[in-house]
């Protein structure tokens, strides 16, 4: 009999319910590699979370000591600047406007469903005493502030970035319909070059804490940052022989790989603030840019394939399950290695079936509805005029 991972995994990927629904959309309204980019991200945060949990091979000292949930977390707020700005910047090129209304509907059935349904089994789970949570855990989660909480606990820990990612959806959209696309990229612009200061500062002269620093929006922000220069600025860098010769270079190859080193920078603090965090985020923006640029390549087809799109798809149920699971502080069963990731897959296919898929169905209904043409004004209704000399003849429509 083959193990339970193997027939869940095999099902996963031959099963028509996990064909993203953006595999349907015409090919120029997809953007190619991101799920491949968001597989490998949420495959680096399950591999920092799964060191140190009981029968893994890996140590939590030398998880830690990698790097990889941190560096995994950046790409994702990267690839949310990016791909938020591109979709953006191309609506208002389209229709010469921004729908904020349209805009903050699609966000709100992508996110929340899922996102509520899981705070809503902590609440039970909590009531029950199977976990134990903190006082500002739920209502900090359930506002979106988790960020600013320096003492939650365990299971609500990986919300702090979803608060950031929601910081971002509720005021870059503001800004830019406020400020304009030019001015919303210098703001930009402006955001990646004093985070590493804010950083310094709150490190040096606020005493803020290691946590606090990596997860307050203010201190973070550069990473999406980057990823909204990036959609705004990629097709002036493709028009640059310079920036296109060092992007086709089989040198490249060095760059997410320096993007990952430097996370070993995390001991120093003070070299990490000014100058970790920013060649983590600069690699991550050209590693997407180059994986969006040679789709079709070798490496392309790989980020492309079926068990990374699949993966890529599953990426928000899986890292909004995973805390409850990957827990190396506990000696229970379910939170031992393989049973453990076992349960994360069998969750997050579950909340993306039952919650996050019909969400999004219900979005395109919207979406479709909203885009119906308004129905043509009802022809002129001619009344009769008065008889003359037997004759009926047309007056002003009615």
């Amino acid at each position: 009999m083959r193990p339970l991972i193997v027939v869940i995994v095999d099902w996963i990927l031959n099963s028509s319910a996990f064909v993203p629904l953006n595999s349907r959309a015409r090919p120029q309204d997809r953007i190619p590699s991101l799920d491949g980019l968001r597989a490998i991200s949420i495959v680096m945060v399950l591999f920092g979370h799964l060191a140190g949990t009981r029968g893994f091979p890996v140590s939590y000292a030398i998880g830690n000591r990698l790097g990889l949930a941190e560096v995994g977390v950046h790409v994702f707020f990267v690839i949310s600047g990016y791909l938020i700005t591109r979709l953006l910047l191309e609506e208002l090129e389209r229709h010469g406007r921004i729908s904020l209304q349209s805009f903050y509907i699609r966000r709100t059935l992508r996110i929340f469903p899922p996102y509520y349904l899981f705070l809503g089994v902590l609440l039970v789970l909590s009531a029950v005493g199977l976990i134990v949570l903190g006082s500002s855990d739920l209502p900090r989660a359930l506002t979106y502030t988790s960020n600013y909480d320096e003492h939650r606990t365990w299971f609500v820990g990986h919300t702090w970035s979803l608060s950031v990612e929601e910081q971002f959806y509720l005021m870059w959209p503001l800004l830019l319909v406020a400020s304009g696309r030019r001015r919303a990229i210098v703001i930009a612009a402006i955001v990646v070059v004093l985070a590493p200061i804010v950083r310094i500062v709150s490190w040096e002269w606020l005493g803020l804490s290691g946590d606090a620093i990596g997860s307050r929006f203010e201190t973070v922000a550069d990473a999406i940052a980057i990823g909204c220069l990036l959609a705004a600025t990629r097709t002036w860098l493709h028009q640059q022989p310079l920036y296109m010769r060092a992007l086709s270079s089989p040198w490249f190859a060095l760059v997410p790989l320096v993007g990952i080193a430097a996370q070993t920078l995390h001991d120093h603090p003070v070299a990490d603030f000014l100058v970790g965090v920013s060649v983590i985020n600069v690699a991550a923006a050209l590693t997407i840019d180059w994986c969006v640029t040679y789709a079709s390549g070798r490496v392309g087809r790989v980020m492309n394939a079926t068990p990374l799109v699949v993966i890529g798809t599953l990426s928000y149920s899986l890292y909004l399950w995973q805390q409850l699971f990957l827990n190396r502080s506990a000696s229970n069963a379910m939170s031992a290695f393989p049973l453990n990731i076992v349960l994360v897959s069998a969750a997050a296919a579950a909340s993306y079936l039952l919650v996050e898929r019909p969400a999004l169905n219900l979005r395109r209904r919207i979406e479709a509805w909203r885009r119906r043409p308004a129905p043509a004004p009802a022809a002129p209704i001619l009344a009769p005029a008065p008889l003359r000399d037997g004759q009926v003849v047309p007056d002003r429509a009615s």
